[in-house]
């Protein structure tokens, strides 16, 4: 099985830093999309939705505050990690991107390791934290692309976890009766 690779948009108006991080991001294992004002990356997003954006603040146009603010609204991109990269560090500009949604705030220049692990980190999170639509009746659980999977299937798709078959106690109450079902009379031969 193939782990499916975390999509990140960088979004800079500067195209050294996006070559920079697109290259740092790649050589981790992480799939790159770019954009280089706010409307490029709000575009972007309407046909393929990353794991996490890193974004800068100071973008012509769009600031990355509006970007940020246009995404936390809208509820199918609301749920989008966002980690604001930028030159502007006073404490005011790091508090409003937290309370427009951002959830983390990495100073320019950045330093390579930091930036990958608070990438790693918010990427982990959002996966923990991800919520699996279920259907009430059947148990199938529904993609991003809006089809409905087994719960075996979904989560074997997703994670590296692999299932062992058993029956609980419940299960092989119903299925047997009250008696332990490996009785003799019970195995059919």
């Amino acid at each position: 099985m193939t782990k499916k690779r975390k999509l990140i948009l960088i979004v800079d108006d500067n195209s050294e830093n996006r070559k920079v991080l697109g290259s740092l991001l790649t050589q981790n294992g992480y799939e790159v999309g770019s954009a280089s004002d706010g409307f490029k990356a709000l575009k972007f997003i309407e046909n393929k939705i990353p794991d996490l954006i890193l974004l800068d603040v100071m973008m012509p146009g769009m600031d990355g505050f509006e970007v940020c603010k246009k995404l936390k609204e809208n509820h199918s991109t609301n749920y989008i990690p966002i980690i604001f990269l930028t030159a502007k560090t006073n404490t005011e500009d790091i508090v409003k991107g937290f309370k427009l949604g951002g959830v983390d705030y990495v100073s320019k220049p950045f330093n390579s390791e930091e930036l990958l692990a608070r990438v790693n980190t918010h990427i982990e999170i959002n996966v923990l934290r991800g919520i699996l639509p279920i259907c009430s009746r059947c148990k199938k659980i529904r993609d991003d692309d809006g089809y409905w999977h087994s719960v075996e299937e979904y989560i074997s798709e997703h994670s590296e976890v692999q299932f062992s078959h058993g029956l609980c106690k419940t299960c092989a109450d119903e299925m047997y009766g009250d008696e332990p079902w490996y009785t003799k009379d019970k195995i059919k031969e």
